[in-house]
């Protein structure tokens, strides 16, 4: 293709990945030797088993110490990423029109799943020792008027994650008013939000503990029924998961670029290896980004599309999201009214973006979900810590797979796509060169060295960005 932006993905730091792998697997591990303990003793001792349910609700505690930052950060720099998407024109609107509607279509996918299948039945999670008091609005003005917090900054001492979420928009919305002035503020909130994660990553280091006296405390209490509904979910999400890819993904790539589904899958057989070792898509964006080029799409719309994407974009985590706050509900004895779904999936939508490629961002907004909507829930966050791993590599699978989907559509639509090069490259004519991280693709431009999804997003921004006002310049004859 001859549009270019000199944009280029940064190099794939291989011992790096290793050092995150080995991490990885070292936690994966102890989570699922931590998980069949817990399952052991609460069949074999269930009065044991359940003594050690403060280990789970400690470990909930933790996440729930951590909730309104995370809200506040990743809301903030979510509106930021839409403020400098939107600046790229009809590749970056187009782009975030898709994401938004699949990613609330994804979420109604996984509440229709859950109120048919019913996860959580039978279940006995429910742990009146460790219940919050808390004052329920009881009309719609009460409640609208809840959102409003006393100050600016009480909202991030009370129980209120919607205060917390108002504050952040107001935060995000004015940010994005003051331009370039207010550019050092989302740079602070940037290096906060990294802070504020780097803390969630070392309370992660307690899953293991957690998932321990979770599962063994419900095994407990309730018996092999618990193993068998916690089985039910997992296979449930996975066959959703595989529907929405084969089915949703698959129809719309067909109908719009006449692109078979399995067909690229296979093309990107490298990364879903990548992906299942790692359980997370992150590890495959720099491979992502060299083989949409290599395939045919061109540097702009893959420049802004794939790295948005990883911000906006996430259908495995919006299935997820949804189905495990049904099977909790349900688990507790408390299930959701219609109302409160819907609710609980408006706040998903908003509170998912910003926080790509950032683990335990989907259980932190899991638990700020229920926060928001029935705090009485939040404990049952534990039990899904113990079963959490086991559904990551299907999230990561799914997220990547739909912004590999999207970059496709946006090509065809934007009309910036090969589409006789997507033919030759998919039947094997012309195959990726392995070798080369950036593919066959001799011209491009040195890489820089960016190390995050919101890095890369920036830099496509920039570059696209520097294109436009030359092409403006050219014009007026400047």
């Amino acid at each position: 293709m001859a549009l270019t932006t000199g944009f280029s993905l940064p190099r794939f730091h291989w011992r790096r990945g290793k050092q995150a792998w080995d991490r990885h697997t070292w936690l994966y591990v102890s989570v699922i030797i931590a998980v069949v303990l817990g399952a052991v003793v609460g069949l074999v001792w269930p009065e044991v088993g359940r003594g050690f349910e403060p280990l789970g609700t400690g470990f909930v505690a933790l996440i729930k110490m951590m909730i309104a930052p995370i809200i506040f950060c990743t809301i903030v720099v979510g509106v930021g990423s839409i403020a400098k998407a939107a600046t790229v024109g009809k590749i970056g609107g187009l782009a975030l029109l898709y994401f938004m509607v699949m990613s609330t279509f994804a979420l109604a996918i996984g509440l229709i799943v859950g109120n048919i299948i019913h996860p959580g039945s039978g279940l006995d999670m429910a742990n009146a020792s460790y219940q919050t008091e808390t004052t329920e609005a009881t009309t719609t003005q009460e409640f609208l008027l809840g959102i409003i917090p006393a100050t600016f900054f009480s909202a991030f001492t009370g129980e209120s994650v919607l205060q917390v979420l108002f504050i952040a928009l107001l935060t995000g919305f004015a940010l994005q008013g003051l331009g370039e002035r207010g550019a050092p503020i989302m740079e602070a909130v940037k290096q906060l939000q990294k802070l504020v994660f780097r803390i969630l990553g070392m309370i992660l280091w307690l899953a293991p503990i957690g998932a321990f006296g979770a599962i063994a405390a419900v095994v407990g209490k309730t018996g092999v029924a618990a193993i068998w509904s916690l089985g039910i979910l997992m296979v449930a999400f996975y066959i959703t998961c595989i529907v929405f890819i084969l089915v949703v993904l698959g129809t719309l790539l067909w109908a719009v670029t006449r692109v078979n589904i399995l067909s690229l899958m296979k093309y990107l057989a490298r990364e879903y290896l990548l992906i299942v070792g790692t359980s997370s898509s992150e590890s495959a964006l720099p491979r992502l980004i060299a083989k949409m080029e290599h395939i045919g799409v061109s540097k702009p719309v893959v420049g802004i599309t794939v790295p948005t994407g990883y911000s906006f974009n996430l259908d495995g985590t919006a299935i997820y999201l949804t189905m495990a706050s049904l099977f909790i509900a349900t688990g507790m004895g408390q299930p959701m009214s219609i109302g409160e779904q819907i609710g609980l999936l408006v706040f998903m939508i908003i509170a998912s973006k910003g926080a790509a490629g950032v683990t335990g961002a989907g259980l932190a907004t899991l638990a700020g979900g229920l926060q928001a909507y029935r705090p009485d829930l939040v404990d049952g966050v534990g039990v899904i810590v113990g079963i959490d791993r086991f559904m990551s590599e299907g999230r990561a699978l799914t997220n990547f797979t739909g912004n590999a989907v999207a970059t496709l559509l946006i090509g065809t639509w934007t009309r910036q796509i090969d589409r006789d090069r997507v033919r030759r490259v998919l039947s094997g004519e012309l195959p990726f060169d392995e070798s080369r991280l950036d593919g066959v693709d001799a011209h491009a431009a040195p890489h820089p060295q960016a190390t995050d999804v919101q890095g890369l997003h920036e830099a496509a921004v920039t570059a696209m960005s520097a294109k436009e006002e030359r092409a403006r310049n050219r014009a007026l004859g400047g």
